[in-house]
Formats: C-alpha cells, structure tokens, sequence
C-alpha cells in the first residue's frame, strides 16, 4: 500500500517527505532527494533533517500538540542560498497516520522583498542628504547669514546643486519606473540609431569640451534602423556618452562607434552594436557583475561629486532588455572602459 502513497508523492511539483509514528522518513520524491539528499528513507528524521526548527515544527505534530506547522528551511543549491517554506501535516494513511512534510521554494519572494527594503533603504539615503544640507542652510540663512550677501550667495548655490540633485534622482526613479513596466512590451517602431547617436553627440559636446575631450563618431554616416522606443534608446547612448565624459580624462577621446553584422554572435542574427569607450581610469573587473544594480557605484563619493544618481546603468540595463538586445562592459583599472549595446535588427 505505500507504494501508492510513493506514487502519489512522486506526482507531487514540491519535494516531500513521508515521516511515520516510528520517527523514521518512510518515504520522499525525486524533488526532496535533489534538496535532502537521497537514501534518507528508513533514516529517523532527526537524522535526516538536523536543522532545529524545522525537527520542532515535525515534533509538534508528531506528539499531537498541532494539526499542522509552518517553519522555514534554508539550503544552498548551486552556490545559492535559498529559503523554502515548509508545512508539516497529520494525514491519515491505511497503515496508520503520518506526517506529510512538504517544501515550497520562497527564495524569489525573499529576495523581491529584500530587493525592495535595499530599494527603500537606498532612496531613503539618497533624499536625506541633500534635504538636511537644504535644512541646514535654510535654518542659517534665516538666522546667523540673514544680512550676510557673500554666505547667502554662497549658500544659495549650494542649495541650488543639492535641489538639482534631488531632481535629478527623482527623474531617473520615474524613468526607471517606466521602463521596467514597459520592459515585457518590445517597440516595434523603425528606428534609425546612427541619427540617435549624432544627435546625442551634438548634444553632449559641450559637456565634453568643457571637460577637455574630444568627443569622436564613427560609422554613424549611414542610416543604422532597428525596431526600438526612439527615447529610449536615444537614453541609452546618452546616458553612455555622458558617463564616459564624467569618468574619462582631461586631455583624452569619447569614442562612440556604430558597426553592423549580419551574423552577431550576441544576438544569433543581424544586428547592430554602438560602442561608447573612453581613456578614463577605468575600474576593477569584479564590479561588473553589479555594475547595473540600482544604486550601486564603484566609486560612491566620485560618484555624487559628479552628480550621479546610481541609476543609470540600471535604466540602460532594462532598455536594453526590453529590446532584447545585450549590453557588454570591458574595463581594465587604468585603461579606460568599453560599454557595448548589441540590438537585433529583425523583429
């Protein structure tokens, strides 16, 4: 007769185990094997199970103080740690009752919860600084500097900095909003990339000059169509020009390039790739892989000097995303950086 419970709990899309009155596992599926282990069956729980909350939750309903328990389990797969939610129920079997334990993977809902305490966290940081300076000089200005014009000047352009940057974090947050609800809906629009690339060159040259770069184009003469959301993408390399012009170096070249390939490996088909590299200072590879998470910056006080919000890679990313294209960065400490963007041409 266990042998059709085995079949049921095999039919099971969680992993589960069977604990008897003896204490001992009686039986489990392919799922728990993959997260317990196989070869636990006929083992006592204790045994099998060893982490202490989850042994309580079973103990509770095995001594009949509870119909049912909740606990968490955590284990590690992949070199990922992960938290599964686990109920413990009597049921009632042929042979006698036993204890159904049943393990649901949470790791997702941990980690978005998470997501959103650091994204809290993080805003809550960036909004407080500028407003306790804003405070700050206010309160002086209403008092001690109240007829002194050089501090009020003074004072007044710092509040005028620390207000654009309070904009400007409050306009990258609503764009960030925008493109990730949009980021499942892929733009279908012809879109020229060469003419965005010049335009965000003309732009941007100033900016550039005043720092003391040349900004160069390359192969941006010939029209370069891809199907995208023109805003954004014209976002994107903006976003990239304006980076490598803030950490780049005085005296050095912006280079952004367009190039066109009919078999790019990235994409598996005809696409188009608009590098941005610079001869900036570069950074340490291993910051890459987070290199696109919300306020993360290599270098956080250079970061803010310049007035970086910490976002725009993140935004960069999700564009790129939503038009199933791939974004690439090379750097090498000293030795300036590449930031590539490959977009499919056929829809």
């Amino acid at each position: 007769m266990l042998s059709h419970y085995q079949s049921i709990i095999n039919a099971t899309p969680l992993p589960v185990i069977l604990v008897g009155v003896d204490e001992r596992i009686i039986a489990q599926n392919g799922l728990a094997d993959d997260l317990l282990g196989a070869g636990i069956t006929g083992r006592h729980y204790i045994s099998a199970l060893r982490q202490p909350n989850l042994l309580d939750a079973i103990e509770r309903v095995l001594t009949g103080r509870a119909d049912h328990a909740e606990t968490i389990f955590l284990a590690t797969e992949a070199l990922r740690d992960t938290t599964y939610q686990v109920l413990a129920a009597r049921i009632t079997l042929e042979t006698g009752p036993a204890i159904l334990v049943s393990f649901t993977d949470t790791t997702d809902l941990q980690e978005a919860g998470q997501m959103r305490r650091d994204f809290v966290a993080n805003v809550s940081h960036e909004l407080r600084t500028p407003l306790t300076a804003l405070l700050g000089f206010i309160e002086t200005l209403r008092g001690a500097a109240r007829d002194d014009s050089a501090a009020r000047d003074r004072f007044l352009t710092i509040m005028e900095r620390e207000a654009g940057r309070m904009n400007r974090l409050v306009r990258d947050l609503l764009s960030l909003s925008r493109v990730e609800s949009e980021e499942r809906v892929r733009p279908q629009k012809p879109v020229d990339l060469a003419a965005l690339a010049r335009s965000a060159a003309s732009s941007l040259r100033p900016l550039a000059e005043e720092a003391g770069m040349a900004l160069i184009l390359s192969g941006t003469d010939a029209p370069a169509i891809v199907p995208g959301d023109a805003d954004q993408l014209l976002q994107i390399i903006s976003n990239l020009i304006e980076n490598a012009i803030k950490y780049g170096r005085s005296g050095t070249r912006v280079e952004v390039s367009l190039t066109r390939s009919d078999n790019q490996p990235f994409i598996q088909g005809e696409a188009v790739t608009v590098t941005v590299a610079d001869d900036g200072d570069g950074f340490d590879p291993v910051h890459i892989p987070r290199l696109t998470e919300r306020f993360y910056r290599v270098d956080d006080h250079r970061s803010r000097e310049m007035g970086g919000t910490g976002l725009g890679l993140a935004i960069v990313k999700h564009i790129v995303n939503r038009h199933r294209g791939r974004l690439r960065i090379e750097t090498e400490l000293g030795e300036g950086s590449r930031f590539t963007v490959v977009l499919p041409v056929a829809t």
